[in-house]
Order: structure tokens, then sequence, then C-alpha cells
């Protein structure tokens, strides 16, 4: 009962505070990646969600533009900025993933979406991680 009725309810309220309370942090940054890094400042990714629906993950963007001569990105480590780095090790740069959370696509606890590109090679046992909603938010062991 807690699963079906309770938890987006408590996943739509939380986010929604959090997003009030972390509004002027998200400013601040939103302000610095689109000095540092220029637009667009929010990074749009595609992720499988609940039952392998697609939805758009949002994050600050932490990495350049960049590209070689022949108009490839470059490795990504090559265009991940010192500013990037703080953004990931602190995890502000999910903060947009509230917004996600908001909408109904991510929820605050479950299992992390992986990319949409891994969905063919998924057991049937891993395949049940789309049974819920994924969660917002990497772990950091470090």
């Amino acid at each position: 009962m807690y699963a079906k009725y309770f938890k987006r309810i408590l996943d739509f309220i939380l986010s929604l505070f959090t997003i009030i309370i972390l509004m002027p942090i998200m400013i601040v940054i939103y302000i610095l990646v689109r000095i540092k890094l220029g637009s667009p400042v929010i990074f749009k990714q595609e992720r499988p969600g609940k039952n392998e629906k697609i939805f758009t993950l949002y994050k600050f963007r932490t990495m350049t533009e960049n590209k070689d001569e022949n108009g490839s990105l470059l490795p990504n480590e090559k265009r991940l900025t010192k500013f990037g780095k703080v953004l990931r090790k602190t995890s502000l740069d999910e903060l947009p993933e509230l917004f996600n959370i908001l909408k109904g696509d991510m929820a605050i606890v479950g299992p992390r979406p992986l990319l949409v590109e891994y969905l063919p090679y998924y057991t049937e046992e891993e395949r049940h991680r789309h049974d819920v909603r994924p969660r917002a938010y990497r772990i950091s062991t470090s």
C-alpha cells in the first residue's frame, strides 16, 4: 500500500520542499555554469525509467563542448573542467534531478537509471529494475 499510494506523494512533497530550500544554490550554480561553460547550462540525457519508459534526465553541465579538427567531441576526460569535477564530486550537478522527481520520472529511493543503450543486454532478472521509478542522485563511495 505504501509503495502504491504514499511513496509518490512523499517523493513529490520532499522534492518540492528541497527545490524551494535549495533554489538559491541552484541559481548560483546555474550562473556559474553559464559563465564557465556557456550554454546550454542543463545537460539532458535519455534514460529508461519505470516500465522501461524513456524519460529525459536533467543535470547541470560539467563538460565543455570542445571538438577536435574533425569536428568530433574530445574524450570526456579532456572536456571535464575543474569546476565540473567539483560539481560531480559534491553531486551538485545532480540537483536538477529534483525536477525529474517532481515530474514523476524518478524517485528518491530506487535503482539508478542506466543508459538506454544497455536495455538490450539486461537479463530477465535485471529487467526488474524497471518495475519501480529510478532514483535520483548517485551515492559517492569516496
